[in-house]
């Protein structure tokens, strides 16, 4: 599912056109993106978390050449399932 087709399921769901569904996506987004960058994590019952994790510098090796270089330390996001979110896609499989 790409976001054009998200943005048509939720305005199917809750029944609004699908410019104001594209907009309610969007703020969605954008909040947990702000929260993200200030730092804190998001946490939505049910669904799963949103955080930022620090990733410590490490070296690798550019396996056409052989070089090896560092690559710098970073903040990343990540996204934890939650213990529902992991049980409903669980017994889609069975």
């Amino acid at each position: 599912m790409n976001k054009s087709q998200l943005i048509s399921a939720i305005a199917s769901k809750a029944e609004i056109p699908q410019s104001k569904a594209e907009k309610v996506l969007a703020a969605a987004l954008e909040s947990i993106v702000n929260t993200l960058t200030n730092g804190e994590a998001v946490s939505l019952v049910g669904f799963g978390s949103f955080g930022i994790r620090k990733r410590a510098a490490r070296k690798v090796r550019n396996p056409q050449t052989g070089i090896e270089m560092m690559i710098k330390a970073a903040l990343v996001p990540f996204f934890k399932a939650g213990k529902n979110l992991k049980d409903i896609v669980d017994s889609k499989d069975s």
